[in-house]
């Protein structure tokens, strides 16, 4: 029996006033971008709070969306989504990063 295309729940980007969107994308902890997805809306929402705008997407529609940026790893189901943690300067940098992940799995 075939089975259908993975379907996610992807974390985007919206813009005020626009219905456009961009997907979400991530670093592990060490340092690698990913595309991040999750297999059921409840564990985004736990991950990244009950307000993160999402989409459904299957695997292939997110990936070709990811290859242009040079991500071609997805982290799915990450247990918390968050800013990278900076390490004090005596000059402020402003944040740059993108979120971290923790306790990812790979597809």
């Amino acid at each position: 029996m075939d089975e259908g295309p993975r379907i996610f729940a992807v974390p985007v980007h919206t813009l005020p006033g626009r219905q456009l969107g961009t997907v979400r994308t991530g670093r592990t902890p060490q340092g690698q971008r990913v595309g991040i997805a999750f297999t059921r809306p409840d564990l985004l929402a736990s991950a990244m709070g009950a307000e993160q705008p999402w989409v459904k997407l299957c695997e292939s529609a997110l990936r070709s969306m990811l290859r242009p940026l040079g991500i071609d790893r997805i982290q799915v189901d990450p247990l918390l989504v968050a800013p990278a943690v900076s390490i004090p300067s005596t000059v402020p940098v402003p944040y740059r990063g993108a979120p971290a992940l923790v306790g990812a799995k790979r597809c």
